[in-house]
C-alpha cells in the first residue's frame, strides 16, 4: 500500500474513533483528489454552470462529516465520496430544472449522460433516474458505475470497494451499461 493511502486510512480511522484533530490531518490529505474529483465531475459542465469544482467540494465536505458511517479505508472513502458528489450533482440539476420550469427532458445515452455534466441538468436526471432503477434491480452494478463515472476510481479501486475482482468489475460494468443504454434509449 502507498504511504499516502496508509496515511489517508489511519486518519480515517482515528477520526472514526473520536479524534477530532485527525480529522484537521485529514482534510489538506485528501483534498487534492477530492478537488480533482470534482474537476472531472464538472469537466463538460455547459457555460454559466454556477456550481465550480471548488463549491461542489466542500459542500461535499460537509455532508461527509455530518455522516454517520464508519470509513473502513481510503478506497471506502473516495467511493463514498463519489456517492455523496453525485447526489449534490442531482440536486443542483433538480433546481436548475426547476428554475427553468418544466422544459421536457432529453433522451440521452449513457455514453453521452456520464460525462456528468456535459448534458442539460435533466439529462443528469435522467442518468440518476436509471441508476437509481438499476440499483433496486442490481446494487452492486450501480455501485460499480457511480465509483467508476462520478467518483473516478479505478477498477482496481472498485474491486477492492466492493470485495470483488477487477475481471468482476469489468464484466459488471459492460451489463450495467447495456441495461442503461436500454433503458437511456
Amino acid at each position: 500500500m502507498h504511504h499516502e493511502e496508509k496515511s489517508v486510512t489511519r486518519l480515517l480511522k482515528e477520526w472514526c474513533a473520536g479524534d477530532v484533530q485527525a480529522l484537521d490531518r485529514l482534510v489538506p490529505a485528501v483534498y487534492d483528489s477530492l478537488h480533482q474529483m470534482a474537476r472531472r465531475c464538472l469537466r463538460s459542465q455547459k457555460p454559466g454552470n454556477t456550481l465550480s469544482a471548488t463549491a461542489l467540494v466542500h459542500e461535499a465536505y460537509l455532508r461527509l462529516i455530518d455522516a454517520e458511517v464508519e470509513l473502513n479505508d481510503r478506497v471506502h472513502f473516495y467511493a463514498l465520496s463519489a456517492r455523496v458528489m453525485r447526489h449534490i450533482l442531482i440536486d443542483h440539476a433538480k433546481q436548475q430544472s426547476r428554475a427553468k420550469r418544466g422544459g421536457g427532458r432529453l433522451k440521452v445515452t449513457l455514453d453521452s449522460a456520464v460525462i456528468v455534466g456535459g448534458s442539460p441538468p435533466d439529462a443528469l436526471l435522467e442518468l440518476d433516474d436509471a441508476l437509481t432503477r438499476l440499483a433496486s434491480h442490481d446494487q452492486r452494478k450501480s455501485d460499480i458505475v457511480e465509483m467508476l463515472f462520478f467518483g473516478g476510481l479505478t477498477y482496481d479501486e472498485v474491486g477492492h470497494a466492493l470485495s470483488i475482482s477487477r475481471a468482476t468489475v469489468d464484466r459488471e460494468l459492460r451489463l450495467a451499461k447495456a441495461w442503461l443504454h436500454r433503458e437511456l434509449a
